[in-house]
C-alpha cells in the first residue's frame, strides 16, 4: 500500500500531465480542455490507485475506465452530414485517461513519454497547416 505522500504525488503527476493536453485542445477552442483532461487524468489514476489499494483486478479497472471513457468521448463527437468533428478530442480523452492509469500503476518514464507522444501528435495540426501555406 502506498504511502499518503506518494499518492499526493502521483494525484499532481497526473493533473499536471492531464492538463498538458488539455492546454492544447483549449487553445484549440475544443469541447474537451484543460479541465476535463485534468478530470479524466484524475480519475483513471484515482480508480488504478484504488484497485491496487483494495487489492482488486487491476484489468477490471482499466477496462471500465476505457469504456467510461469512450462513453464521455462519444460525447464530444458531432456529426453533421458529411462532417465529423471532435474525434482527436475523443481520442486525447482516451489517451489521457491511459496517462493516469499509468500514473496509479507507477509507470512515471511511460506516462510522461505517452504525454510527450500525445502533445507531438496534436501539434501535428498546426505544424502541417503552416507548413502547407
Amino acid at each position: 500500500m502506498l504511502l499518503q505522500s506518494e499518492i499526493i504525488i502521483q494525484l499532481i503527476l497526473a493533473i499536471i500531465l492531464g492538463g498538458l493536453i488539455g492546454v492544447e485542445r483549449e487553445k484549440s477552442n475544443k469541447p474537451a480542455g484543460i479541465r476535463t483532461h485534468m478530470l479524466v487524468a484524475l480519475g483513471a489514476c484515482l480508480f488504478t490507485i484504488s484497485s491496487i489499494n483494495l487489492g482488486t483486478d487491476t484489468g477490471r479497472i482499466a477496462a471500465g475506465i476505457v469504456t467510461g471513457i469512450g462513453f464521455i468521448g462519444a460525447g464530444t463527437i458531432i456529426s453533421s452530414g458529411k462532417n465529423i468533428r471532435g474525434i482527436t478530442t475523443a481520442a486525447s480523452l482516451w489517451t489521457t485517461s491511459a496517462v493516469g492509469l499509468l500514473i496509479g500503476m507507477e509507470e512515471y518514464f511511460l506516462a510522461i513519454s505517452a504525454t510527450f507522444f500525445v502533445l507531438i501528435i496534436l501539434l501535428l495540426d498546426f505544424l502541417i497547416k503552416k507548413w502547407w501555406k
